[in-house]
């Protein structure tokens, strides 16, 4: 999935049929070399004959083959238009696409002259990027904690909520003598702990898995539980609104597809906000998920401490507190 959405393709295999054997040959065997060593985009296997390499292509054998034809070095030496061939399995275009680019990389640094001219006739450009190559696995890890923890308090919090006033347990809470802020309070407290729960598991399995060292920082893990237990107050508060005058037990079960498509997607996990439309982003402002995946993304990829998740922190626990202050006036201590 990682691969197919935006990751580094890995672990190709190219066929290559060298019919030169000549030192300008072995220099491309040498970038390929370079390439299976360093960026792993593909590994080389040698071919005698083109026509089965075609075939291997086709049946999937290998995911392309690299052609050398004969004379290849001599041609280079004359300055006559020497060409490498490329087959491709176009049916994978992920895949197909960044073999491409890494043999137009290798033709180009082929092409570069050795001694450079004294003026520079082409203005450069050097990219820096501030943090490591960050692989789909853990650019998906914000939103996959993120939403463990919704599909928590949607299970746990508002359709609990609802079966316990189906089944009639509801009845025993309404006749306590304590107020309908502490019901409400209560029955949140106990949503949160199970969404806790569930955003402090994914967590810490889901740096193993994708490899992210942040959760052995003491002062990251002191963060990341913050973010975690405001999350959990917003997402309950949020859901408690949403369910706090629902008696059929069929609605939230209903509202579940619905509330993920319209909270997931304009949060920013799969895209950028900034791509999105006028409309969209507006709902993107007032979308707890949004600060929920910026302050997972500032921690865990970009290690950006308190001063980066300060307002993701403000914003959920105002809003997990103000909805269930709101709430709780719409709360019915009666059947």
């Amino acid at each position: 999935m990682g691969n197919a959405f935006g990751g580094k393709i890995v672990g190709c295999r190219v066929a290559v049929i060298d019919y030169d054997h000549g030192p300008q040959s072995v220099k491309i065997r040498e970038a390929f070399d370079s390439i299976a060593v360093n960026i792993k985009t593909f590994t080389t296997v040698d071919y005698t004959s083109e026509v089965q390499a075609r075939e291997d292509v086709r049946t999937g054998k290998v995911d392309a083959a690299v052609i050398i034809p004969a004379q290849y070095s001599r041609r280079v030496y004359a300055q006559d238009a020497p060409v490498i061939g490329l087959v491709v399995d176009n049916t994978d275009p992920f895949s197909s696409s960044s073999i491409e680019g890494e043999m137009q990389l290798v033709v180009t640094a082929l092409t570069t002259p050795v001694i450079q001219p004294r003026l520079a006739s082409q203005i450069a450009l050097e990219i820096v990027e501030l943090y490591p190559y960050v692989n789909y696995m853990k650019f998906l890890l914000p939103a996959t904690i993120a939403l463990a923890m919704y599909i928590s308090v949607m299970i746990g919090g508002g359709m609990l909520y609802i079966d316990d006033k189906a089944r009639g347990v509801h009845e025993g809470y309404l006749v306590t003598p304590i107020t309908k802020l502490e019901l409400v309070f209560g029955m949140n407290l106990a949503g949160a702990m199970k969404a806790t729960l569930a955003g402090i598991s994914l967590t810490v399995i889901g740096s193993l898995m994708a490899g992210l060292g942040v959760i052995f920082h003491p002062e990251a893990l002191v963060e990341l539980f913050c973010l975690i237990l405001v999350t959990s107050v917003a997402f309950n508060g949020m859901m408690f609104l949403l369910m706090v005058r629902v008696d059929d037990p069929l609605v939230p079960r209903a509202m579940f597809g619905v509330l993920n498509t319209l909270l997931f997607y304009p949060s920013g996990a799969m895209y950028p906000i900034a791509a999105f439309p006028p409309w969209l982003r507006a709902l993107a402002v007032v979308d707890p998920f949004t600060y929920v995946i910026h302050g997972f993304k500032a921690i865990l990829l970009k290690d950006g401490g308190f001063l980066a998740i300060r307002f993701d922190l403000f914003f959920l626990f105002v809003f997990g507190i103000g909805t269930l202050l709101v709430a709780t006036p719409l709360f019915k201590r009666t059947l």
